[in-house]
């Protein structure tokens, strides 16, 4: 299975840029063909020099990909976009895979589509965290929306036929100060590795320059909420006063957590159930149905609490919690409105905030089954792998009819333990949701078999960058529900395993467990998967904008399976 890492992303874009530039010239593939004489080796400039290159196309690292005039060399340039050119500073000739890497000098000539007065971070083009600053948002939007094409393109596996139109990325509605968690850190003092002296001063706090390994300094963080702003500014005061307690570098903890106050709650009698946090510690956010007391939590092992539109969720601080708090109301409502068949959706789709520059969802074809769909059994069971704290299996519990429940799986029990919790906060018993703690690939028992019908049954994935492995999809396909909808935040994992889905089988054609394909008894696990044959069909593909200004997005990808 490929790996979808952003070093094998970058490769197949920096080869298929090759293949056009040679494709593209006079004579094309037929002159090389024709020809006898070996191609002369390029002279390629010295490392540390500088040079002009024109940007030519932006891989899905977000990286710029470049040439010099003359020369069919790729540069890959990070804060660059098509149509600019740059001067850099040659770094690294890499022969093998065909490509130099370079660092970021200046603008020379700036594309039609870069306008640096938009830049709101003045350590962007240094430091590594942003890539698209200097774009309108709606460009970053369609870039995105790019990104998940060449994803499924290039590592689905699957013939153009199988794969639908990828439909209009949903922004962020905030574009700026939308980062619920940041995690600066400063290095250790000189020499910290043989000896335990403390620093002399304070260290540089904040994050990593962009192709080096050292820590630039950064007092502020434009993309990061009030909250956590004020977080980051509290630590930096406190370092200035405790640096000499440190030997080694740290990593610092930024994490938002809410209180909210009802306005029908005096604050005075809220003070009483619980104190609010000190004045200066706190934002403060008022609406008309109720006030929101923002603070920042720098103890991993602390508490936070958020607010999902009507629901609550309280999690580990130093827990996976989705970092853009503004988005998750649009993107929990796009799941629950897919999560479901098209005829048995509870509401018309989410409409996002008008400032923000999305689309409205568009439909898209379902397969067709053998199955009227008057005679279609009811969904009545949500799985959901990777649950974490109980995200989805949370807001999407209420779309169930009675008698239907929740379960959710995931492999920290600390993430159970604070899911039922949640459960319990948003008051849903036990038998609407549910929660245990084991890996995703336990998530498929013969009990739960017995007790959901796969027909009656939809799945939400949301597993980590690396994407699912090879013994959960062979399960998956084993069990076979009814729907699928697949969240991503490497939509190029997530490509590779809808792709396995659409296909109906793993790697090789075969789904070998890890024991060998037997358990329980012997029976063979393959034999009943490859037998059974079950494969799915790609309902609608699109991106969500989790990440503004960098070149991440999220995918949520829809699968039906197809009655044959």
């Amino acid at each position: 299975m490929t790996t979808g890492s952003a070093e094998e992303v970058l490769a197949i874009d920096v080869q298929n840029l090759i293949d056009s530039l040679h494709q593209a010239e006079d004579g094309g593939a037929e002159t090389a063909q024709n020809s006898t004489e070996e191609p002369v080796p390029e002279k390629l400039p010295e490392q540390g020099s500088e040079i002009d290159v024109d940007v030519v196309e932006l891989a899905s690292t977000g990286e710029g990909l470049a040439v010099q005039k003359g020369s069919k060399r790729v540069y890959v340039v990070p804060f660059a976009v098509p149509g600019d050119t740059v001067k850099v500073k040659v770094y690294r000739h890499l022969r093998d895979e065909g490509y130099t890497v370079a660092d970021f000098v200046s603008v020379v000539t700036p594309s039609p589509s870069r306008d640096d007065s938009r830049v709101q971070c003045k350590y962007f083009a240094t430091c590594s965290g942003c890539q698209f600053q200097m774009l309108d948002y709606a460009h970053q939007l369609q870039l995105k929306k790019r990104i998940v094409e060449k994803a499924f393109r290039h590592f689905s596996q699957l013939p153009p036929e199988l794969i639908p139109a990828i439909q209009d990325t949903i922004g962020s509605p905030l574009q700026y100060g939308y980062r619920t968690k940041l995690t600066p850190h400063f290095d250790g003092p000189a020499g910290w590795r043989r000896g335990k002296q403390p620093f002399e001063s304070c260290p540089p706090i904040g994050f990593m320059a962009k192709g080096k390994r050292n820590t630039i300094d950064i007092e502020d963080c434009p993309i990061g909420t009030d909250a956590v702003r004020l977080g980051m500014k509290r630590e930096r005061e406190r370092m200035t006063a405790e640096y000499g307690k440190y030997t080694r570098g740290a990593t610092i903890l930024l994490r938002e957590s809410t209180k909210r106050i009802p306005k029908n709650i005096s604050e005075e009698e809220a003070a009483r159930a619980s104190p609010p946090p000190p004045e200066d510690a706190a934002i403060r956010v008022e609406t008309d149905e109720y006030t929101d007391l923002k603070t920042c939590v720098t103890d991993n092992n602390g508490q936070s609490t958020e607010y999902v539109g009507p629901y609550v969720f309280h999690n580990p601080a130093g827990s996976f919690f989705q970092n853009n708090n503004s988005i998750l109301p649009v993107f929990t409502d796009y799941v629950r409105q897919h999560i479901l068949p098209p005829t048995l959706s509870p509401a018309s789709p989410p409409q996002p905030s008008s400032s923000t520059p999305t689309p409205t969802p568009t439909p898209t074809p379902t397969p067709t089954t053998s199955t009227p769909p008057s005679a279609t059994p009811q969904i009545k069971f949500l799985l959901d792998a990777y649950s974490g704290s109980g995200l989805f299996t949370i807001t999407l519990s209420s779309i169930l009819p009675p008698g239907g429940r929740s379960i959710g799986i995931d492999i920290a029990e600390s993430s159970i333990r604070y899911a039922s919790r949640n459960a319990t906060s948003n008051s849903l018993p036990p038998e609407r949701a549910r929660f245990v703690a084991a890996d995703a690939r336990d998530l498929f028992t013969a009990e739960l078999r017995a007790a959901c019908a796969a027909d009656e049954t939809a799945v939400v994935l949301d597993p980590p960058r690396k994407g699912c492995d090879a013994d959960f999809l062979r399960q998956l396909l084993a069990f076979g529900p009814r729907r699928v909808v697949y969240v991503s935040c490497n939509v190029h994992t997530q490509a590779r395993d809808v792709g396995v889905l659409v296909r109906g089988e793993t790697e090789g054609g075969g789904l070998a467990a890890k024991d060998g394909g037997k358990e329980d008894g012997g029976k063979d696990k393959d034999k009943e998967v490859v037998g059974k044959k079950t494969r799915y069909a790609i309902e609608s593909l699109r991106g969500f904008d989790f990440f503004p200004q960098t070149g991440h997005v999220e995918g949520v990808a829809v699968l039906n399976r197809v009655d044959e």
